[in-house]
């Protein structure tokens, strides 16, 4: 008759995975961590021009019509 595989080994086995598991979401949370400063760059040019030209190009009418929505959210919550 053949023998048995041990619990011990089978609880083993899944720290060991339990392990691995933990190294492999380690690296990967590193690797997007990781930016390109190009990147970065170009997106905080775009973010210091983008508010003063959307304020701009909106209406009286249309910037009334954002900060009413933005009110009824917040105090009433889904419009």
């Amino acid at each position: 008759m053949p023998k048995r595989s041990s619990s011990k080994r089978v609880i083993r086995d899944e720290v060991a995975l339990a392990t691995l598991r933990q190294v492999i979401r380690q690296t990967d949370t590193e690797r997007r961590r990781k930016k390109n400063p190009a990147a970065v760059a170009l997106g905080r040019l775009g973010g210091l021009k983008g508010g003063k030209a959307r304020a701009v190009a909106l209406s009286a009418k249309r910037r009334r019509e954002i900060a009413q929505k933005a009110a009824r959210k917040r105090w009433h919550g889904k419009v």
